[in-house]
């Protein structure tokens, strides 16, 4: 990637119309460079349509991601559920491929009763065979687990990298506000944001700053993580200090707005670090 791009998560709410075409046109309109297409509740996107969005996002200097289905648990005791997670990561990435995309995330599991080793080695079994299926069928996109909010879900910066670290084509999806909100309130000053990035260069190479994938909004969060997105002036997240960060580390990719105001922030974002 040669720039930094931003984008809402799924189509601006200001679009005229609800599709996903007409969400990419209206992203340019609006003088944003990306969008994640949400696919949430489930990967509902046929080939055609995946490729006519291709089309125009690229005719359009548009970057598409993707997010996958929340019901996505590679560590399920039941064995049909992990199946059926690691299939709902296939369709994300094999449509967001047709599409053009850069990269898609999801979140990928939970820890129940076992221990955070062998969760990440259940978490790695299962990707791994993931990888080399896409692999086989020539589906060349970054596959991210992202980082998670809540401290029952596996996802903290560590495994993420880890994963990275062993697999090809994954790379991590870092979620600042997650990070924000899992730690109760950490990773939200200069010196933090700097140590987040020091790490996935260090573990990861200079490739993975020139290929970020990051999310970003305000989050409400408790004792036990993550409670709710936010819009970032409602919320005490310190995103003048990490976009700040992201300039003196010179990063590249996407950056995705997750705030219940999708474009607006997006907006916020790119104006500020085009300023700095």
């Amino acid at each position: 990637m040669k720039k930094l791009r931003f984008g809402p998560a799924g189509v601006p709410l200001s679009s005229p119309r609800r599709s996903t075409i007409d969400g990419i046109v209206h992203v340019r309109n609006l003088g944003l460079d990306a969008m994640e297409m949400e696919f949430v509740r489930g990967v509902k996107m046929g080939e055609r349509m995946a490729r006519e969005a291709g089309k125009i996002a690229k005719d359009r200097d548009v970057i598409l991601t993707a997010h996958g289905p929340y019901f996505i648990n590679l560590n399920s005791e039941d064995r049909g559920k992990v199946e059926a997670s690691k299939r709902r990561i296939y369709e994300t990435a094999r449509i967001a491929w047709l599409a053009g995309g850069y990269s898609i995330v999801f979140h990928a599991g939970y820890y129940g009763k076992l221990s955070a080793e062998k969760v990440y080695e259940n978490v790695m079994r299962e990707m791994k065979e993931l990888i080399q299926k896409l692999d086989n069928e020539g589906i060349k996109i970054w596959v991210r687990p992202e980082t998670t909010g809540k401290r029952t879900q596996f996802g903290t910066v560590e495994e993420i990298v880890r994963l990275s670290e062993e697999l090809e084509n994954v790379l991590p999806c870092i979620d600042f506000a997650h990070l924000h909100a899992r730690s109760g309130g950490k990773y939200n000053t200069y010196e933090e944001f700097k140590e987040i990035l020091e790490y996935v260069e260090k573990h990861l190479g200079r490739e993975a700053l020139d290929n970020m994938h990051i999310h970003v909004s305000g989050i409400e969060y408790g004792n036990k993580g993550e409670k709710r997105h936010l819009n970032l002036q409602e919320s005490d997240m310190n995103y003048p200090d990490l976009l700040k960060v992201w300039k003196e580390f010179d990063i590249k990719g996407v950056v995705i707005s997750e705030s219940p105001n999708l474009e607006e922030d997006a907006l916020l974002l790119k104006r500020k670090y085009d300023g700095l």
